[in-house]
């Protein structure tokens, strides 16, 4: 596997994502705070899909890559409607470990950013195992 992937899935492998806002990515809608506000979940998931779509069409078929770690700081609220830019870029490949930092942007301001580590799997061995 992993010679297939060294030519596509090295360092400075990039990602980005657009989305609007919804009621339902809201802190209230999630319970981890009061305000219709994007909520912190809501953006941990909006950028552990930027990283995973990154490199998702460079794997072989069978495999994907799950999460493992994710240290965020969320630094902005963001209202809802509004839009949010995440970029993600590949920044060391050890082995099936891929090592991302990632930042999100509102209309006007940084408003989040991450060090994410995702691991690539076989999805039928790991499912297997579950």
């Amino acid at each position: 596997m992993n010679s297939i992937m060294e030519p596509t899935i090295k360092p400075g492998l990039t990602g980005k994502m657009e989305h609007i806002v919804r009621p339902q990515d809201s802190a209230s809608n999630y319970r981890s705070g009061t305000l219709e506000v994007f909520a912190t979940p809501a953006m941990i998931a909006l950028m552990e899909q930027t990283a995973m779509n990154s490199v998702q069409d460079l794997l072989p078929k069978g495999f994907s890559t799950v999460g493992v770690e994710i240290r965020t700081t969320h630094l902005k609220a963001t209202a809802i409607g509004k839009k949010v830019i995440c970029e993600s870029n590949l920044v060391i490949v050890s082995g099936k470990e891929l090592e991302f930092e990632i930042s999100a942007f509102d209309e006007v301001n940084l408003i989040g950013k991450a060090y994410h580590k995702r691991v690539i799997i076989d999805v039928k061995r790991f499912l297997s195992r579950i």
